[in-house]
């Protein structure tokens, strides 16, 4: 439970919440039960998808900032945003969807 809360407080604290998320899922995979390791494995893959994404991202962003010089940079610097929050959303809701699994004993 305390990764999902973690996830879910790393939209204000900028991914850093997400980042020590990720390392306890990571440490309590080997110990955990069935339920508990199903449930660290999508986490650990869920923070990898949007780690990828915000990574790819970051780089269509730089690209959008060497290109405003041309004019062409600002669209690409919406479309950076606009998928940022998409990124960001997914993830939140992710995270929500996965802890109410895990209220109900559902595995992920």
């Amino acid at each position: 439970m305390a990764v999902y809360g973690l996830y879910v407080l790393s939209i204000p604290s900028l991914a850093v919440f997400a980042l020590i998320g990720v390392i306890l899922a990571i440490m309590a995979r080997d110990e955990a039960g069935p339920l508990a390791r199903s449930h660290l494995n999508d986490q650990i893959r869920v923070w990898w998808i949007a780690f990828l994404w915000a990574f790819g991202i970051g780089l269509l962003t730089l690209a959008g900032f060497l290109l405003t010089i041309v004019l062409i940079g600002f669209p690409i610097l919406w479309l950076a945003w606009a998928l940022w929050f998409i990124v960001g959303v997914w993830f939140t809701i992710k995270s929500i969807l996965g802890f109410l699994a895990l209220m109900d004993g559902r595995p992920r």
